[in-house]
């Protein structure tokens, strides 16, 4: 059998690397990823939840399956998309850490919007498993009921954000609620604790969402 000739292995290899960079610089494919780490979507749904043209987000999820990043499958007029494997959720982890760490204007970010609405330590998924193994806590997902079905974290209770104020009445006021939705900095669990803590509920958020305590290998509830 023929092998390929490569003049520079390394270089090929580094063109690669790029190209799935150049896949991620994108803030509305960071998004996309974001929702794909809920779980499968359609183009249409994508649209939806992104505001945006059919047309534009399926450029967007063409140039990820060029890079390896989304797979699709077909059934009959419907293309659902899905992530490639759990190490996309960890690239984009990494940009994410990078950036916190090193960009004065995420830091910017961080201080004026997300430590007015929470500047309390989350809480570890450590903790919130043990906590819920030994019913001390009520676990809320903020997402919405279409996000909540595809797979949420075991007990919990789906008050998507848009809810949250006509659902007050049935939540304990016994024990700390701690609420999670998409990701780390996803706006909605901030929204929610906020909230909850201006009614006079114990409550905090879980340190990240649905999909990091997915691939940490944490068991996951799927409505039936």
């Amino acid at each position: 059998m023929a092998t390929l000739s490569i003049g520079n292995p390394k270089q090929a290899l580094y063109e690669q690397f790029a190209a799935v960079a150049k896949a991620l610089g994108n803030p509305q494919r960071l998004e996309l990823i974001e929702h794909l780490a809920q779980g499968p979507r359609s183009v249409d749904a994508l649209a939806g939840k992104l505001g945006l043209p059919i047309a534009n987000v399926s450029q967007h999820l063409q140039a990820l399956r060029r890079a390896g990043l989304v797979t699709a499958e077909r059934s009959g007029k419907f293309v659902t998309y899905r992530l490639a494997d759990d190490s996309v959720l960890a690239a984009f982890a990494a940009i994410r850490l990078v950036a916190e760490r090193h960009s004065a204007e995420v830091e910017r970010v961080v201080r004026g919007w997300f430590d007015r609405h929470d500047d309390m330590e989350p809480v570890s998924r450590e903790e919130l498993a043990a906590r819920m193994k030994d019913g001390l806590v009520t676990v809320i997902d903020v997402r919405p009921a279409d996000e909540f079905a595809l797979g949420h974290l075991p007990g919990a209770v789906n008050v998507p954000l848009s809810e949250l104020e006509s659902r007050l009445p049935d939540l304990r006021t016994d024990c700390e609620i701690v609420a999670y939705c998409r990701g780390p900095w996803c706006v909605m669990s901030f929204e929610a604790v906020a909230e909850l803590r201006r009614r006079g509920f114990s409550a905090r958020r879980l340190e990240d969402g649905l999909p990091e305590w997915q691939a940490a290998g944490m068991a996951v509830e799927v409505a039936g």
